[in-house]
């Protein structure tokens, strides 16, 4: 009978420190639990912490370029008003304003990439953009006109749609173009642009839905066009040999000076 309740008195003191070595188990799992609960935590509030600085910091720049474009739109509208006053001896200056458009175009190139095509800001900076083109197109007829001069000036429309797969290849030429020839006026359209002006420029030029589409010195191009191919038409060749003749003119008169 003792035996029996020694036994039983080793079976429970069994029991009890079993049951002792599980909860302390437990408590340990506890700790691991809430440790790895926080480490997640602090891993969630940095990245969270990270993400929105660096939105941020990219949104300040995005402002910033826009605030840049938007002085360069008032700036590129002020040099319309002095050349529409000025006279043909003073038409030099167009070529400024030429570059200066380029640049604007370079900068709501990087923002268009930047925001998406979609992005509301830069369907707005794109109209204003637009505008600005048809000023100098207008404008550069005028003088031509008036001053018997004939400007090469390429008229692009394109599309940011995908069933335009060779406008992004061609905007790639036409920037090579505008960097080899200064003086070169390049307008890029959007097709697809809710504009009223640039559909009444679509209008008139009887543009079809057949894009990438240039127009040089009124002449109709469909497709893609290669930049030897266009470096072989008679305005760019013309084009080339007037600027090598400006090129060695300058040269000459530099060493004479020496």
């Amino acid at each position: 009978m003792a035996w029996k309740c020694n036994l039983e008195c080793c079976i429970f003191c069994q029991n009890v420190v079993a049951l002792k070595n599980m909860n302390t188990n437990q408590n340990i799992d506890w700790k691991k639990y809430i440790f790895a609960f926080l480490i997640t935590v602090a891993i969630f509030a940095t990245a969270i912490y990270l993400s929105n600085y660096f939105n941020q910091k990219k949104i300040d720049e995005i402002h910033s370029i826009q605030d840049k474009i938007s002085i360069d739109i008032l700036s590129s509208e002020t040099q319309f008003t002095l050349l529409e006053q000025s006279s043909c001896a003073d038409a030099g200056g167009a070529n400024a304003l030429s570059q200066a458009l380029g640049d604007l175009e370079d900068k709501l190139s990087y923002t268009e990439k930047d925001r998406g095509a979609t992005d509301s800001q830069v369907l707005v900076l794109k109209q204003y953009y637009s505008l600005l083109e048809i000023k100098d197109y207008l404008l550069m007829q005028k003088i031509s006109k008036e001053c018997k001069k004939t400007p090469v000036s390429i008229i692009y429309f394109y599309s940011n749609k995908s069933n335009c797969t060779d406008c992004t290849r061609e905007g790639y030429v036409l920037t090579s173009l505008r960097q080899t020839y200064p003086t070169l006026r390049v307008y890029s359209f959007d097709y697809d642009m809710d504009l009223s002006a640039v559909k009444t420029l679509i209008s008139i030029n009887k543009v079809k839905n057949n894009l990438p589409a240039l127009f040089i010195n009124g002449k109709a191009y469909y497709g893609y066009q290669s930049l030897e191919a266009l470096n072989s038409l008679p305005p760019l060749v013309a084009l080339a040999a007037f600027q090598n003749a400006s090129s060695t003119t300058k040269t000459s008169s530099s060493s004479k000076q020496h």
